[in-house]
C-alpha cells in the first residue's frame, strides 16, 4: 500500500507539462509517443500527442474524425484506433 506522500511524489503522466510516457525506442530507432499508453485516453492527453488544441481534438471526436468512445459521461479516444489513424496518415 502506498502512502500519500509516496503518491503526491510520483508523477501523474496526464498532467499539463509532463510527458505522457518514458520514451520507449520503436524497431526503427526513434522515439515512439503511443509505447506504453492506456487503452482509452482522455481527449486532453491525445491532443496533446497530436499537437493539436483540446478544443479541436474534442471538435474532431464528435465528428467521428478522432475515435472516441464516451464512457461515464467523459469522452476518451481508442489508442489502438488512433495509432492506426495515424500510421494511415
Amino acid at each position: 500500500m502506498t502512502t500519500r506522500a509516496q503518491r503526491a511524489t510520483t508523477p501523474c503522466p496526464t498532467r499539463e507539462g509532463e510527458p505522457l510516457t518514458t520514451p520507449l525506442t520503436s524497431d526503427h530507432g526513434t522515439a515512439d509517443p503511443m509505447a506504453g499508453l492506456p487503452l482509452l485516453l482522455a481527449v486532453p492527453a491525445a491532443a496533446r500527442l497530436l499537437g493539436v488544441s483540446r478544443a479541436s481534438a474534442y471538435r474532431l471526436a464528435a465528428s467521428g474524425e478522432l475515435p472516441s468512445r464516451r464512457l461515464g459521461g467523459r469522452v476518451y479516444v481508442v489508442t489502438s484506433a488512433l495509432r492506426s489513424l495515424v500510421e494511415a496518415a
